[in-house]
């Protein structure tokens, strides 16, 4: 029974994912809320214990999910700098590509502008999972930079702050609807910061 009540927790949290990704922590009611996680609002605050509760869990999901899928990707890869380097160019036709789901701009930053001057402990959850990414970059540059893909002058931690910074504009580009050539190009350009970086033998 317990496995059955952790199994919906999940699915729950994915649907909420969804939710809040589409219309915002301010932009969802608790009318949506019950109508898209399908519990009656006994259910949900047992579960979550408050909407910022379910807010707070699913913000920390979709963030999980991203470095997961970063691994992943990386994983099919021999070199750390083209991984990263089709990754990039793999946000960007996602962005472009309206029927792709999620075009949307990324849930981490979205949250971080959205609740920045209402909500003051989201903006900070937001923010802290921003830092870990970027932290996750400065390894994964330093990672490349040991096996020498990198120049060992590159400044790791802050090439990972200026690609981080490339990545919430470009997703946030994503929402201006821009011709699907013109992402792809934004793409291009992203990953030819990583390769000034190179070491070319």
């Amino acid at each position: 029974m317990a496995r059955h009540a952790r199994y919906d927790r999940k699915t729950a949290l994915g649907k909420a994912v969804g939710l809040f990704w589409e219309k915002g922590y301010h932009g969802s009611s608790m009318k949506q809320i019950e109508q898209a996680l399908d519990m009656r609002p006994g259910s949900i605050y047992a579960t979550f214990g408050s909407k910022d509760g379910l807010f707070s869990e699913a913000l920390a999901a979709y963030a999980e999910e991203g470095g997961r899928e970063l691994s992943a990707h990386l994983e099919g890869y021999d070199s750390i700098v083209d991984g990263l380097q089709d990754y990039l160019r793999g946000i960007a036709c996602r962005c472009g590509d309206e029927n792709a789901v999620p075009s949307r701009a990324c849930m981490i930053v979205k949250t971080l502008l959205e609740s920045s001057n209402t909500h003051s402990a989201l903006a900070a959850q937001a923010n802290s999972i921003l830092a870990a990414i970027e932290q996750s970059i400065a390894e994964l540059l330093e990672k490349a930079r040991a096996r020498g893909e990198l120049v060992q002058s590159v400044d790791c931690g802050r090439l990972a702050r200026l690609l981080q910074a490339q990545i919430m504009g470009l997703r946030s580009m994503g929402e201006r609807n821009l011709d699907p050539q013109a992402m792809q190009d934004l793409g291009n350009d992203m990953a030819a910061i990583l390769e000034g970086f190179r070491t070319h033998h």
